[in-house]
């Protein structure tokens, strides 16, 4: 059964930078409704992605496309030798696909 209390496992950021590697023409709109945040934090979670270089911004007439770079290392400083690709990877893999489990 699953706990109500609010908190999970995953952060927003890693949500919705695993959003925008699958759908790069995305609008904060549509990544802020699969998130399940306000498009105010989404415009701040991919405002921090950029700076950090975790996602390319560019524009295609009035929208942008994303752009992932999955070969810079988590944040954290005990998961530095996780790339993000092994971060998607894992977030899109479907329960079939895990061993062991």
């Amino acid at each position: 059964m699953l706990s109500t209390s609010g908190w999970t496992f995953i952060s927003n950021h890693a949500l919705t930078l695993n959003y925008i590697f699958h759908n790069p023409t995305s609008t904060k709109r549509e990544i802020s409704k699969h998130v399940g945040i306000t498009e105010r934090t989404t415009y701040k979670i991919i405002a921090d992605l950029v700076v950090e270089g975790y996602v390319i911004r560019r524009k295609s007439g009035r929208n942008n496309v994303y752009q992932i770079d999955p070969n810079l290392p988590l944040r954290h400083h005990t998961k530095e030798e996780i790339m993000v690709s092994e971060l998607i990877k894992a977030l899109t893999a479907k329960s079939t696909d895990r061993v062991g489990v």
